[in-house]
């Protein structure tokens, strides 16, 4: 079994944050008895369950495999993308249910996800050629734009209707995942699994960065306002502005 070089030490920190942030969303969801807010609490701490579980995985090595390509041995935590695979889809319906979008919206954003995770981890395992790798990327890539763009298009629709501080809060979690989430393909492609300019060390640093603020970062932001999370459970739309 391969063991991570210099860079588990960001493995480490990220494990460290994760479980810290899953601590702090138990202590600010402890006294909450409203079953709709109960759900944004859940699903954030099994958000950053996963997450801590999969860093303490690759940090002792277990979620660490090895490719030859091109003559090239690589370096692939497989355990990132069983990560996501789980933690995206739920950090997708953190902000779908708060926006309160319709099914088939929730269905074609998860829908995407998996499709862009899976097709990611086929790109990090294919050792035919690099070629073949970054062409798997490009699809992957691809699934994400679309993925983005039904992000802003759909939710953005449906949080119209809702209480102003909620819509704010729609925009905000909006706009940190898509900065955030079109910064992970550039890792990619830069980094030891795609064209090999950054070495695995800065590209594990930079995931660990991405991940706590996508995860930890977006939690706290959702999490932060228990008064907004009233307005989101209210069923109520919001009050048309008067002329």
């Amino acid at each position: 079994m391969p063991q991570p070089g210099s860079e588990s030490i960001w493995l480490w920190i990220g494990t460290a944050g994760m479980t810290l942030g899953m601590l702090y969303f138990i202590g600010r969801g402890w006294g909450v008895r409203d079953t709709e807010q109960e759900q944004f609490y859940v699903i954030t701490i099994f958000i950053t369950a996963i997450a801590a579980a999969s860093y303490f995985s690759m940090a002792t090595g277990f979620g660490l495999t090895e490719i030859e390509v091109a003559g090239d041995t690589l370096d692939i935590y497989w355990a990132r993308y069983a990560d996501w695979l789980f933690t995206t889809p739920l950090l997708l319906l953190d902000l779908a249910l708060l926006a309160r979008v319709d099914r088939n919206t929730i269905a074609t954003l998860i829908g995407l996800d998996v499709f862009m995770i899976v097709t990611g981890l086929v790109g990090a395992l294919v050792t035919e050629s690099v070629a073949f790798r970054l062409a798997w990327w490009g699809i992957s890539t691809a699934a994400l734009l679309f993925l983005l763009y039904f992000l802003v298009q759909g939710l953005s629709e449906m949080a119209d209707e809702r209480p102003a501080e909620v819509n704010s809060l729609v925009s905000t979690l909006q706009g940190i995942l898509v900065v955030l989430w079109i910064a992970y393909p550039i890792v990619w492609i830069v980094g030891t699994e795609g064209l090999g300019y950054v070495p695995l060390y800065a590209e594990t640093a930079a995931f660990m960065v991405l991940d706590l603020s996508a995860k930890v970062g977006f939690g706290f932001v959702l999490l932060r306002s228990r008064s907004v999370l009233d307005a989101a459970t209210d069923v109520q739309p919001a009050s048309p502005t008067a002329d």
